[in-house]
């Protein structure tokens, strides 16, 4: 989360100079047919994937299992999908790893790993009330 201000901010900025570096090598008409381009053939990809994805975890589904790296990999679609329709050639890199079965695996790997290695939820780690005393008891009538 400390970096989605400042990657906010700063990828805009990346992005125009980018895409005017680049029209100035091939043109300006051959940028905005390569921009166009990467939204379709991401847009293809995107529908392939998803659908894929959905098959998928209507399989884990019907063998009554948690159908998890199926979530992942629809959040992860969902981003690539956003960032493949946003113009430049940065957020259609970092869509296009978002959309490649194996890239996409690792992504998640990486954010997993990340995430439930950052919180600790043993339960080692609590504290045990020494005032508490376990017992039964048995109420007569």
């Amino acid at each position: 989360m400390r970096f989605l201000l400042p990657s906010l901010l700063v990828l805009p900025v990346l992005e125009m100079y980018v895409l005017i570096k680049v029209g100035a090598q091939i043109g300006a008409m051959t940028t905005i047919f390569l921009v166009l381009l990467t939204a379709f053939v991401g847009l293809f990809l995107l529908r392939q994937q998803g659908f894929r994805t959905l098959f998928n975890a209507k399989t884990k589904i019907e063998r009554a299992e948690l159908p998890l790296e199926e979530i992942f990999a629809g959040i992860f679609l969902a981003i690539g999908g956003a960032l493949l329709l946003t113009p430049g050639f940065i957020t259609d890199f970092i869509g296009f790893l978002c959309l490649v079965p194996s890239t996409r695996k690792v992504l998640i790997s990486l954010i997993v790993t990340y995430f439930f290695n950052s919180f600790s939820f043993s339960p080692q780690n609590k504290k045990k009330k020494s005032d508490w005393i376990e017992g039964e008891y048995k109420k007569e009538e």
